[in-house]
């Protein structure tokens, strides 16, 4: 099951990394909730981080690159905790920025057997 956990969080992480907004988004549930110190309040759905998403994408953000590395995962029986440190280069117009975070995403395996992700917290990394 680890791999199993580990290959959706590099279907994720891989499809953050290629601006993929497609898979990206298809790798949350519905019900997928939100935590990032980049934003005021934790977004209670997929559908609202869509909706944030998209606002930033009217305003030229592109995610460029997406790199994983320091990779846990935790297996409490239907639920897995994947945690990382996750370094981003995005850019929004003509500024590009260097991200180095931690990421802790909570995954849900679903009846049909996939693992799909219903939490993301992001933090930066110490410095």
């Amino acid at each position: 099951m680890n791999t199993e956990v580990l290959a959706a969080a590099g279907t994720l992480v891989d499809a953050f990394g290629a601006h993929d907004t497609v898979a990206y988004f298809g790798s949350f549930a519905a019900d997928a909730t939100f935590v990032f110190h980049t934003h005021p309040a934790p977004l209670r759905s997929r559908s609202d981080y869509e909706q944030l998403w998209y606002g930033w994408e009217r305003e030229g953000f592109h995610v460029e690159s997406c790199e994983s590395s320091d990779q846990q995962v935790q297996l409490l029986g239907d639920v897995a905790v994947f945690n990382h440190r996750v370094r981003t280069v995005v850019r929004t117009g003509e500024v590009r920025e260097s991200l180095d975070e931690r990421e802790t995403i909570v995954f849900r395996r679903e009846p049909d057997g996939r693992w799909l992700a219903v939490h993301e917290h992001l933090s930066p990394s110490p410095s």
